[in-house]
């Protein structure tokens, strides 16, 4: 198994003042990262970026979002346009990184809600924006990793059959990423979600109920773990977690208070946790 942080807990947009947590977080044991790719103007950073990580023994992966103006299930096709225009570009930036996976919710926009559920048009719309994103990205060795979220932050995309349905009718080699968080408040059970549909799972986040520390919550750890591994599933398990270091992201993600006590120890107590919880499982 292999095992990677998400950068946000650090930053949205990485520079050279963030190397030393590269090394550290190397340093603790983990295996890749998770950069996150919102700037898309400087693709040759992305190409220095991803050199350095590799020579440093950490592959990279890439993580994104998309915002209001840019969202592709939407009736406008300006925004429709817009959202195609720079999920490309993030592409190309992932590339750029030697990324194998740009993943999070590309699928429409956080945040942004009609009062009802999806409609086979908003659904219809997001697929066949992404089909072409995802032919964009076939040639360049990046595959999308299509993330459902929680009712709360989106309504398009919840649980991980919906997700998995959706990949599918993107394209043959698009995949999901898993996120324990959301599927806490979304699953009803979560290894019976994970057997049915694990042939698209291609990313895991490993994310605490309170997004802080893994294994320090109440996500039914064994019952994921296990599952993911009957399954034969391959691909990496990465952290994500949030504190307040990052006042928008904090807002965006509703971390009002402290909940642990500093980004390494966190680190270093969730690679460990990841570690004894696949052996058992």
């Amino acid at each position: 198994m292999r095992y990677g942080m998400n950068l946000l807990l650090w930053t949205t947009e990485v520079t050279e003042g963030h190397w030393p947590v590269f090394e550290r977080l190397k340093a603790i044991g983990y295996d890749l990262v998770e950069v996150p790719v919102f700037e898309t103007a400087d693709v040759d950073g992305y190409v220095r970026l991803g050199a350095r990580l590799r020579n440093l023994g950490l592959t990279p992966h890439a993580v994104t979002a998309i915002g209001p103006e840019a969202n592709i299930a939407d009736a406008d096709p300006g925004l429709r346009a817009a959202g195609e225009a720079q999920l490309r570009a993030m592409v190309d930036c992932a590339a750029a990184l030697g990324a194998p996976t740009l993943s999070g919710p590309i699928h429409s926009a956080i945040g942004v809600f009609t009062g009802s559920g999806p409609t086979a048009e908003e659904i219809a719309r997001s697929a066949e924006i992404l089909a072409r994103i995802a032919d964009h990205a076939r040639p360049h060795g990046v595959r999308l990793a299509i993330e459902p979220l929680n009712r709360f932050e989106c309504y398009l995309l919840n649980d991980l059959a919906s997700a998995a349905a959706f990949a599918r009718r993107v394209a043959p080699d698009a995949g999901v990423l898993y996120d324990t968080f959301h599927a806490h408040i979304e699953e009803k059970d979560v290894a019976a979600a994970i057997a049915a549909d694990a042939d698209r799972i291609a990313l895991v986040h490993v994310s605490e109920n309170d997004r802080s520390t893994p294994g320090r919550g109440q996500v039914r750890w064994r019952d994921n773990f296990a599952a993911l591994k009957a399954a034969g599933y391959q691909g990496p398990l990465i952290v994500e977690a949030f504190g307040l270091a990052l006042p928008a992201l904090s807002a965006a993600t509703r971390i009002w208070r402290r909940m642990f006590d500093d980004e390494f120890t966190l680190a270093a107590e969730a690679l460990a946790f990841m570690r004894r919880e696949w052996e058992a499982a």
